[in-house]
């Protein structure tokens, strides 16, 4: 863990899981700061290095801002305040040679440095992995880049939506060609660049705990395209093995029947059918025995095979009932259903309140601003955020002066430490 004189946060991390871990955030946008703000929700100390007057090119993705708990309006990007709460700022332009030298003096104290610079980039300043690691082998590096370090396409720019259509993922989502509003699409969040920030975690926690056997850090080598490719899990691993390419299927799997999202009397419900037990009961729910007993529908591979007559049948019959009324039968008799929720409805929800993740947070400028808490629960640690995304520059001048006073930390360090 790092042990320099610097300055730490006013938050109590006694009890957090990575207490006393000290994080540089080189990252922009979403993936990296995504990846060192959970860092940060489980205890991390987490500087993010900026560029000097422009700050992460997500400060400047608005509107919307940020509002208080009052409603006025907070001079900051959501955006930004989405992936950066939990953090210092510090201000360095990396291409002056002071700024560059106060950088290495910093990553002589880091445990973890995450960045998301196109390959090479660092290199030329004196701060790639090859070069910190000299004067701090306990150092780990994660670089994370759309393509990764190796391959034809290192040098090419990545973008969520890019990998999104280069991983197979839109062609995956959305309704088959041929119906209405058919075609390829985009999830409606960028889950490559967050499943990307939650795997380089994962890649980071596992070289920290081989840090605890050997002493040394390593270079994690994170590429979206590569975490798009990774999770096509059972569809990639269908093709693979000689099924054929999977297809899109709209809000329907094609392994069950019926799975969709049916229109209610006031809303959508999203239900899945699993086994024939469910069937039955979904038949009662519904007040359709007639269903129940059609031998088209007795057995989950009948019903696929007999898919079109029997989504017609349901789709009456889901319009003739309300969507809480549906829930509420549906969990009684043991069949998976759930609301489909705007946002707004989202935050609304009983369940989501009681599981505390809405926080209110201190922000530097005014007042308290909402976050959503960290999912993470742990019986003997906090996960919980503890200051809001920071100003831009707001801790530059107090961990520059740390830095003058403190002298450089021998490695490599104990293993104990």
């Amino acid at each position: 863990m790092a042990t320099s004189a610097l300055p730490t946060p006013d938050a109590d991390f006694s009890n957090a899981a990575l207490g006393g871990l000290r994080v540089l955030d080189l990252s922009r946008v979403i993936a990296g700061p995504w990846s060192a703000q959970v860092l940060a929700d489980l205890g991390a100390d987490v500087i993010k290095v900026e560029r000097p007057r422009v700050g992460d090119d997500s400060r400047a993705w608005a509107p919307p801002f940020m509002r208080d708990r009052h409603g006025n309006p907070v001079d900051q990007a959501v955006q930004f305040a989405a992936c950066n709460r939990g953090k210092r700022s510090i201000e360095l332009d990396l291409a002056h040679p002071d700024d560059a030298d106060a950088l290495r003096k910093l990553a002589a104290t880091a445990d973890v440095l995450i960045e998301n610079y196109k390959v090479g980039t660092l290199e030329k300043y004196g701060l790639d992995y090859a070069t910190l690691s000299k004067a701090n082998p306990a150092l780990i590096y994660c670089s994370i880049t759309g393509f990764g370090q190796t391959g034809p396409y290192r040098d090419r720019p990545g973008y969520d939506t890019i990998m999104q259509g280069m991983s197979g993922l839109m062609g995956l989502t959305g309704h088959p060609d041929g119906t209405p509003n058919g075609g390829p699409l985009k999830t409606g969040l960028p889950v490559i660049d967050l499943a990307t920030g939650l795997y380089a975690t994962i890649g980071i926690l596992a070289a920290l705990q081989r840090r605890a056997v050997t002493g040394r850090g390593q270079w994690v080598d994170m590429a979206l395209l590569d975490v798009g490719v990774a999770s096509l899990a059972h569809l990639g691993l269908r093709y693979l093995s000689g099924n054929g390419a999977p297809s899109r299927q709209g809000n329907r799997l094609p392994m069950v029947a019926p799975t969709d999202a049916f229109a209610c009397r006031d809303g959508r419900v999203m239900v899945i059918v699993g086994n024939d037990r469910q069937f039955q009961s979904l038949c009662k729910v519904l007040e359709v025995p007639e269903l129940a007993e059609d031998e088209r529908f007795a057995t989950n591979g009948q019903r696929l095979a007999h898919s079109a007559e029997l989504y017609a049948q349901l789709d009456r019959a889901f319009q003739q009932i309300d969507t809480q009324a549906c829930v509420e039968k549906c969990s009684t008799h043991g069949v998976p259903c759930g609301p489909i929720y705007d946002v707004a409805e989202v935050f609304e929800d009983p369940q989501v309140k009681a599981r505390g993740l809405v926080q209110w947070i201190a922000h530097p400028q005014q007042g308290e601003v909402p976050a959503i808490g960290s999912p993470v629960r742990m019986s003997d640690s906090t996960t919980t955020a503890t200051s809001a995304a920071p100003t831009l520059g707001q801790h530059t001048q107090a961990i520059k002066a740390a830095l003058a006073r403190s002298a450089a930390p021998a490695w490599p360090r104990p293993l104990s430490s």
